[in-house]
């Protein structure tokens, strides 16, 4: 029997996983994940679900929605997806991560029928997700897309809700190269006779989503088109407003099918992070000097980053960034403040830009650069000390870079 430890490192070694591969693990077909679920007798049929997807936004919005309906006293999974420092983060019941008994006792039991399948890192989480969740018996279970949507290996559930945030510029190389392309491919989530609710109503993708819902006689909801909520939480960031009209309109939604009360999802809704473990989201990791990260990697999530950034900085302001090697920088770093010391870091995956390059392009571009060697620990090591009490980091650029820095301020 495989000690958890080594249940992961089997799993990483077997199966693709695009957090660490990039593009060679993204497979467009359903076929292996409906294999899978074959295999383990389609748990998914015995879920009620909600459904959620976007370019920015959709993690937020899954926590969000499982915290208010957890405060209302339902039984709530979650699934999302990539996870920071703990596999479990991405399958939880109530806040807490799926055991590590578990994970072994599934991959050993699958691991030979799976095998013959080859399925992706990904496809593999969502099958034992779906599994964990059917046997908990849970209310509603609430599952983030990994990318896109009508090709995702989350898509071959019927939900009684879905949910498409915003449509904004990633993962291009799959999804399309304009903003109605990739609006097609993530409103492949909405399902026949369906509620849909849209987060935000943008020229390009209004159209996509009207079709495809009066094609499958599904309602659609635009958000940020109702009226606004007073709602507030305890998730940090300026853009969290949206997030939260969004959650507020599909609570409305919900309504109809489920007995919620607006006090009792308030409540869930200001204690986001205790009930659902949520990290990453504009945390405050530190007061004196204000040591902020950020998960936001794309153009659309930055420049909201960077505009709260903006009000909250104090001091001098620096910044620990780092990227993934297929992003362009000449569409993010453009909205990175010019009034800053930037530190060019690297993650430890194979994905990331090196720091060197970074550091170079920060260089080209007139950025006030200072370069630190080491890892992203030994970074922090030698640049901690030197800041005052008044002074500002943000750290961020990377899902990656952010994964690795808790252990440092805990």
């Amino acid at each position: 029997m495989m000690t958890y430890d080594e249940t992961l490192s089997y799993l990483f070694q077997q199966f693709p996983m695009y957090q660490k591969v990039g593009e060679t693990a993204y497979k467009a077909d359903l076929g292996p994940i409906t294999s899978l679920l074959d295999q383990l007798g389609h748990p998914e049929k015995n879920l009620r679900c909600i459904h959620i997807a976007g370019t920015n936004g959709k993690g937020s919005v899954s926590h969000l929605l499982a915290s208010a309906l957890q405060a209302n006293g339902y039984k709530v999974g979650l699934y999302t997806s990539p996870h920071l420092v703990d596999f479990r983060e991405r399958i939880k019941i109530n806040g807490s991560y799926i055991s590590k008994e578990y994970v072994t006792n599934f991959v050993e039991e699958h691991k030979s029928d799976f095998e013959k399948v080859s399925p992706s890192f990904f496809e593999w989480s969502v099958a034992l997700a779906f599994s964990y969740f059917a046997q908990a018996e849970l209310d509603i279970a609430i599952i983030e897309v990994g990318m896109g949507g009508r090709l995702d290996a989350t898509n071959v559930i019927l939900p009684e809700l879905s949910i498409i945030t915003n449509i904004g510029f990633d993962h291009q190389q799959f999804l399309g190269n304009t903003l109605a392309k990739i609006a097609t491919e993530k409103a492949g989530i909405i399902k026949p006779n369906t509620l849909v609710v849209i987060g935000e109503t943008q020229s390009e993708t209004t159209s996509v989503f009207k079709q495809i819902a009066q094609a499958n006689e599904a309602l659609i909801v635009f958000a940020d088109q109702q009226t606004q909520t007073n709602l507030q939480t305890d998730l940090k960031g300026a853009y969290q407003s949206k997030n939260l009209q969004t959650v507020h309109v599909a609570l409305e939604q919900l309504a109809s099918m489920w007995n919620l009360d607006y006090d009792k999802s308030q409540e869930g809704l200001l204690n986001v992070a205790n009930n659902t473990k949520l990290l990453g989201r504009w945390q405050l990791l530190q007061e004196a000097p204000k040591v902020i990260a950020d998960v936001g990697h794309n153009s659309e999530g930055l420049a909201f980053n960077m505009e709260q950034l903006q009000k909250e900085r104090q001091g001098a302001l620096f910044v620990l960034l780092g990227f993934v090697s297929d992003k362009n920088l000449e569409s993010l770093t453009h909205l990175f403040p010019i009034d800053a010391t930037y530190i060019s870091c690297e993650a430890n995956n194979p994905r990331s830009i090196s720091k060197k390059t970074l550091h170079n392009w920060l260089i080209k571009k007139q950025f006030n650069t200072e370069w630190i060697g080491g890892s992203i620990h030994e970074q922090l090591q030698r640049l901690m000390p030197r800041l005052t009490s008044n002074d500002t980091l943000y750290i961020g650029g990377s899902t990656f870079v952010v994964a690795e820095i808790f252990d440092f301020f805990s």
